[in-house]
């Protein structure tokens, strides 16, 4: 996803640059990718706020026995990933907002 959503900010700004008039198709195959983008923010926020609750729950059972501070260990190491990613995603998309502004045409 981090290549493909890269890719199409990178084309976007590249059409952009060359003053490229973009036809009412495009622009509904951007807003296209932008709702499928949004889908997929919306998809890794949930994952990554699941991540968040099991991850305490085992920290709150690893009060209680200490095996169960392997997984909470584990569960902190995949949600630093994964909140990198969403913001990445988050970040991105908001970008996108603004690439949309700039080719919209002004009225």
């Amino acid at each position: 996803m981090r290549k493909y959503l890269t890719d199409f900010i990178n084309d976007i700004e590249t059409k952009i640059a060359k003053k490229h008039k973009f036809t009412s198709n495009e622009l509904l195959i951007f807003k296209d990718k932008i709702t499928y983008f949004q889908h997929e923010r919306l998809i890794h926020l949930l994952v990554t706020l699941f991540y968040a609750i099991f991850t305490f729950i085992f920290m709150a059972l690893g009060l209680v026995s200490k095996i169960f501070l392997i997984p909470f260990f584990i569960g902190i190491i995949f949600l630093i990933f994964y909140i990198r990613h969403y913001f990445f995603l988050e970040l991105s998309v908001q970008y996108i907002y603004t690439l949309y502004d700039q080719i919209m045409p002004k009225k």
